[in-house]
């Protein structure tokens, strides 16, 4: 007979007998109330420890609203610190055909949080309502989300940008960071993108009208080959979110256009 000694026991953490169990954040556990949720990890031999800082990270994402629904476009690059480690990983999300999102910071933080928002998603489908997530209340739940673990000194180390079709199909764009603070505009970013690419997309923005799609989409190019020449953390591939009022997809990768001629005409280093 195989002795295996690393087998855990079949009712590990189970009930005490004659006891109910009690499943993480919901009913109650012999009258008294079930205690408040905790995170879906092992303790280890010295306890659990939060996370300090990130680990696994991406840069910049950019949203740009236009008069038919959004772009969101991130990089395909995940550091593990200095080095390139991951190079080919996508944190651009559809969540459904109205909403989608993109997520920067800490990758296993924002598998963490797309794997809460997939549970989320099934959750809506057992209802069966025809009602359908939409961004702007997805915004809305992340800040709660976020929030939460911030104030449990426990935070999600990500920022993420919101967009989709709101109600009425009216474009909706927005940007939540660890802390649940958000805002909504006609362009957010994360990380590098906030300094670089929003003053490039603002000085561009027509008074009187919404960006189109061609002029998005060329921003778009022209934002993510200014975030790769001057970010560190940046690859020359990237994909793009489209979300429009017929559905939202996730195109790419797509290579940035190099040109490193200008390189010869840096002096001083």
């Amino acid at each position: 007979m195989m002795n295996n000694s690393f087998a855990q026991p079949m009712w590990q953490n189970g009930p005490a007998p004659g006891q109910f169990y009690n499943f993480i954040g919901g009913g109650y556990n012999n009258g008294a109330p079930a205690q408040l949720p905790r995170e879906l990890t092992t303790c280890g031999p010295y306890g659990t420890k939060h996370s300090t800082a990130a680990i696994t990270t991406g840069s910049s994402v950019l949203g740009i609203k236009f008069d038919g629904g959004v772009l969101v476009a991130a990089d395909t690059l995940v550091s593990y610190g200095s080095l390139a480690r991951y190079q080919n990983i996508d944190r651009v999300f559809k969540i459904n055909d109205k909403i989608l999102i993109g997520g920067s910071g800490d990758f296993a933080d924002i598998q963490s949080i797309m794997r809460n928002i997939e549970q989320k998603m099934i959750e809506d489908q057992c209802c069966n309502d025809g009602v359908i997530m939409k961004p702007k209340a997805m915004a809305t739940w992340m800040t709660r989300v976020l929030y939460n673990r911030r104030s449990r000194m426990n935070p999600l180390y990500i920022d993420v940008v919101v967009g989709g079709i709101d109600e009425g199909g009216a474009p909706y764009l927005g940007s939540v960071d660890l802390r649940g603070r958000a805002y909504d505009d006609y362009v957010v970013a994360t990380g590098f993108a906030r300094h670089l690419a929003l003053p490039l997309v603002r000085e561009r923005k027509p008074k009187d009208r919404d960006f189109t799609f061609e002029e998005a989409t060329n921003l778009i190019r022209e934002a993510m080959k200014v975030l790769y020449y001057r970010d560190t953390r940046s690859m020359p591939r990237y994909t793009v979110g489209i979300c429009t009022a017929a559905n939202c997809s996730i195109k790419g990768p797509f290579k940035v256009e190099e040109n490193w001629t200008f390189a010869e005409t840096v002096k001083g280093y």
